[in-house]
């Protein structure tokens, strides 16, 4: 079966190719992998211990949340639900900025404890590095762990009331068995992304305390030219992040409530202190994830007409990178998932989600050094980054696509087949009319995080800014005033991508 999509197995061959290859590249050139020195393991350390607490505080703190939405029935809910998800489509540089104006120096929580004579907090050093972690990660969190409420059969929630069950019972016999289920893969899924971060610690990490890896990576290509030791930080991350995927799939144990008649109404929430514990919960997880948003807007927009023209042609040129990674995800994306939904290509979709656990600044030297001999370093900095961001993309799309495209398949598949049906008429009659919701969604996602990226463009491409480094040279040379302006265009750059993708997904 797989062999009738070969173009499934070549990508997926490539894509393998290129992620080991770039990283055997990167060793190549500095004649081996090097030793790690002291600051090298203190970075692993505090990587490892970052990641796990933003991934633990993450997790714990979205509990309370998705309880309440599960149990709630309130007017907006279902806005408030899709308003949360924002943080996770939010350029990381514009939500910092949005942290900094909240938790900084001169921000609302210090001028409020400097007023009641209270000492003052630091958004810098480790404690800023989890704070923004939380802020990215507590909605998508929330997001999982309410899905697994939602699982839970609404017959198994009548029974418990039949029966009499206090809070307590019900917490015991059907919300912590799911929980055990859930919670791993949230754990997991959060420590990926911390144990990857680059943004948040080049922003806010103090010096070599709070460096994770992803930065030491970039200090060791950027100021000391140490490949080998690029290299080897970026084996033991690929390690670490195996570890953790085998560690997640050992202790998660299956909740095993049984089928249901998938009946939309959820629990019923307790009445009382109850119902107030929930909306309190509400409330500040809503607070602390729009404060930042709406504090950045409300600084930055009267001034966006007044920004310098080389911030409009830096937002233009993050525009045409955008388009042009999201075209190549879908394509990589649209192709992977149709062989996967033919059956046996488990070892297809482990290479389709192998990005997740690599360096994108390992992927990007090692191109460079791999096609130095024919193209010029400005020559390649953008296209470089243009299909950096679209591999990196890669694990979400899939997420997205496959489900829909087994569907597809299982439905319709043999019908195409008897009829003939193959090549373009197969895609356009069947294909993309079919899976036109899942791209759609798939395309807003790769090109918001295309747009808001600052990873592999620090390194190379600093004559040629897309607007998120922009933004972070404004921010370094301490102009608050036009990067609160560019972070609000930034940040409505990216949701009109995402809008546009995924609404046209919709409507097709």
């Amino acid at each position: 079966m797989i062999r009738r999509e070969p173009g499934g197995i070549l990508v997926a061959s490539l894509l393998t190719l290129l992620i080991l290859g770039t990283l055997a590249a990167v060793a190549w050139q500095a004649r081996g992998l090097s030793g790690l020195g002291i600051w090298d393991w203190r970075a692993v350390w505090f990587t490892v211990w970052q990641a796990v607490l933003s991934a633990a505080l993450s997790a714990l703190l979205a509990i309370p949340v998705a309880r309440a939405l599960a149990r709630r029935r309130f007017p907006g809910r279902a806005a408030l639900v899709t308003l949360l998800g924002a943080p996770f489509i939010l350029p990381v540089i514009v939500a910092i900025m949005g942290l900094i104006s909240v938790f900084g120096r001169n921000g609302a929580i210090n001028d409020g404890l400097r007023l009641v004579g209270l000492p003052e907090i630091s958004i810098y050093g480790w404690q800023g590095v989890i704070l923004a972690h939380v802020f990215f990660n507590l909605p998508l969190s929330v997001r999982l762990i309410l899905q697994g409420w939602q699982a839970i059969p609404a017959e198994r929630f009548r029974l418990a009331e039949s029966l009499g069950f206090a809070p307590a019972d019900i917490s015991r016999h059907l919300e912590r068995p799911m929980l055990r289920s859930v919670l791993p893969g949230v754990w997991l899924a959060v420590f990926l992304v911390c144990l990857t971060s680059f943004t948040v610690a080049l922003a806010l990490g103090g010096g070599p305390s709070a460096t994770t890896v992803e930065l030491a990576i970039y200090q060791a290509f950027r100021f000391d030219f140490g490949l080998g030791r690029a290299a080897m930080l970026g084996l033991v991350q690929i390690g670490l992040s195996l570890a953790a995927m085998t560690l997640a799939r050992w202790i998660t144990i299956p909740a095993a409530f049984g089928t249901g008649l998938q009946e939309s109404q959820g629990p019923q929430g307790p009445p009382g202190w109850h119902k107030g514990v929930d909306m309190l919960a509400i409330l500040l997880a809503t607070v602390f994830l729009l404060w930042p948003i709406l504090s950045v807007t409300a600084s930055g927009l009267p001034r966006i007409p007044l920004l310098p023209a080389d911030v409009w042609v830096a937002a233009a040129r993050s525009v045409v990178m955008a388009a042009s990674s999201t075209f190549l995800a879908l394509l990589l994306c649209l192709t992977l998932a149709l062989t996967i939904a033919r059956g046996n290509a488990h070892w297809i979709e482990m290479a389709g989600m192998l990005p997740i656990v690599a360096s994108p600044l390992v992927l990007g030297t090692g191109l460079f050094i791999l096609l130095r001999g024919w193209f010029s370093t400005d020559a390649m900095a953008l296209p470089v980054t243009v299909a950096i961001n679209a591999i990196m993309a890669l694990p979400f799309g899939l997420r997205a696509l496959i489900p829909a495209a087994r569907t597809l398949h299982s439905d319709y598949g043999r019908l195409a087949d008897s009829m003939e049906m193959q090549g373009l008429a197969r895609l356009r009659y069947l294909i993309l009319p079919r899976l036109a919701r899942p791209l759609g969604f798939a395309g807003g996602l790769a090109a918001a995080l295309a747009m808001g990226d600052l990873g592999v463009i620090t390194l190379f491409a600093t004559d040629q800014p897309t607007l998120p480094l922009k933004l972070y040279q404004l921010m370094n040379s301490y102009r608050m005033t036009d990067a609160s302006a560019c972070a609000v265009l930034l940040m409505a750059i990216s949701f009109t991508l995402f809008w546009l993708f995924d609404r046209g997904g919709r409507l097709a």
